[in-house]
C-alpha cells in the first residue's frame, strides 16, 4: 500500500485533521481533537497505529504477524500495523474506519451532532 493513499483515506474522514505533535516524522490524524490514527515510516516500512477494540485487537494479532501492540500507545486500546504486504489493503481500510468510529462514538453528544451536521 502506498503512503499517499493511506494519507488521503485518513483525511477523507469527516472533519479529519492532520497534525504533527510528535515531530515531522509522524502524522497524527484527529477528529474533534481526538487521535484516531498515527502514520509514519518505521525501519523502511509504513507503520499505522489505530485505536482498536481490545477483543478484536487480540484476534488481529493472532492472524497477522504484522500487527503488534500500539507503539508508544496504550497497549490495550491501540495496535500498530507494519505494512509489509502481508495484510490486504481492504482490511487496513476497514480497521481505519473502525478506529475513526470508535473515537467518534466516544465523543460528547454535542460533538457527535456537529459531525453529523457536516456529512456530505
Amino acid at each position: 500500500m502506498k503512503f499517499k493513499i493511506l494519507e488521503e483515506f485518513l483525511l477523507n474522514k469527516i472533519e479529519s485533521k492532520k497534525t504533527f505533535p510528535f515531530g515531522e516524522e509522524t502524522m497524527v490524524f484527529k477528529v474533534k481533537d481526538k487521535m484516531f490514527a498515527l502514520l509514519c515510516y518505521h525501519e523502511n516500512l509504513i507503520r499505522i497505529s489505530l485505536k482498536c477494540d481490545p477483543f478484536e485487537s487480540n484476534i488481529y494479532k493472532e492472524i497477522y504477524a504484522c500487527i503488534k501492540d500500539g507503539y508508544h500507545l496504550n497497549k490495550k486500546h491501540w495496535i500498530s500495523i507494519y505494512l509489509d504486504n502481508s495484510i490486504e489493503d481492504e482490511i487496513v481500510f476497514g480497521m481505519i474506519t473502525d478506529s475513526y468510529n470508535l473515537v467518534v462514538n466516544n465523543l460528547s453528544k454535542i460533538k457527535q451532532k456537529e459531525l453529523k451536521g457536516n456529512k456530505c
